[in-house]
């Protein structure tokens, strides 16, 4: 069987070594490149604890693509430098996973557009967490019969965007779900509400408010609170380790190159 080549951007991040670790365990992928602004030179299997594998960090990504001809580029970085890696992954017709979130709309536009002329392929995950995938389809008929709900998301204090992509495609699949599109505009607040102190409500996307909290301790963390009338339902997913993410990845790698053009969310690569 011919193994997937695989190289990773933001190979030194905390995420990126679970990713490596994770395709080095997995008999169907194949590590041969790691990018990364920190380390250069190094060999990552020393900085992973694993032994030289003869894998040298790199920071020049075409560089790295055009040595070792990758069939798929996992990038977990940040979004301006993630940006860059897609383009250039898509120009060399390497398709791209990406866990990286915080994008702007002109951005994905662009990859869109990039997308379609080149012919490669680009697959963007808010969360890799099965569960957490679970969680939001769970989100998108539970709004169906209870349409009033909040979204409280919990990162590690690290984590630089807010809300996470999880909490606003969660958003986006609720509000589409009971009636709205994701174009709406925010909802306003309800007649005599008021906040003593701005932001205390939480910001709000597509009429959902959504709670953003950053502690040192967490990893990644959500609850849906819904309410109806004389009653509550919660729904909760605690990723407690980035391992969490890498079955997630994995599938990643191996289903989506098998789809065309950019897709949004692992619900189309689970059999939903």
């Amino acid at each position: 069987m011919k193994k997937t080549r695989v190289i990773v951007t933001g190979a030194t991040g905390r995420m990126g070594q679970a990713v490596i670790n994770g395709i080095l365990d997995d008999p169907q992928c194949s590590l041969v490149g790691a990018v990364d602004i920190k380390g250069e030179g190094k060999d990552i299997g020393a900085v992973l604890g694993r032994g030289n594998l003869g894998i040298r960090i790199e920071q020049n990504l075409e560089k790295v693509i055009e040595d070792t001809l990758p069939d798929v580029m996992v990038d977990f970085t940040i979004a301006q430098v993630a940006k860059t890696n897609i383009d250039t992954a898509i120009k060399f017709g390497v398709y791209s996973v990406v866990g990286t979130t915080g994008f702007n709309e002109k951005e994905l536009e662009e990859i869109q557009g990039l997308s379609e002329d080149k012919g490669t392929g680009v697959f963007f995950a808010p969360n890799f967490a099965i569960g957490a995938v679970l969680m939001m389809q769970c989100a998108k008929e539970i709004i169906k019969y209870l349409p009033e709900a909040e979204i409280i998301e919990l990162h590690h204090d690290q984590k630089l965007d807010s809300p996470s992509g999880t909490a606003l495609r969660t958003a986006e699949i609720m509000a589409l779900e009971r009636g709205l599109n994701s174009n709406t505009a925010q909802g306003k607040e309800k007649k005599g509400m008021y906040e003593k102190v701005k932001g205390a409500r939480g910001g709000n996307h597509n009429g959902i408010p959504i709670h953003s909290i950053r502690l040192p301790g967490l990893v990644a963390h959500q609850e849906i609170i819904f309410g109806g009338l004389g009653q509550t339902l919660s729904i909760r997913h605690d990723s407690i380790d980035r391992n969490s993410f890498i079955p997630g990845v994995l599938l990643a790698i191996k289903e989506a190159p098998k789809r065309e053009g950019v897709v949004v969310g692992l619900e189309n690569l689970m059999e939903m």
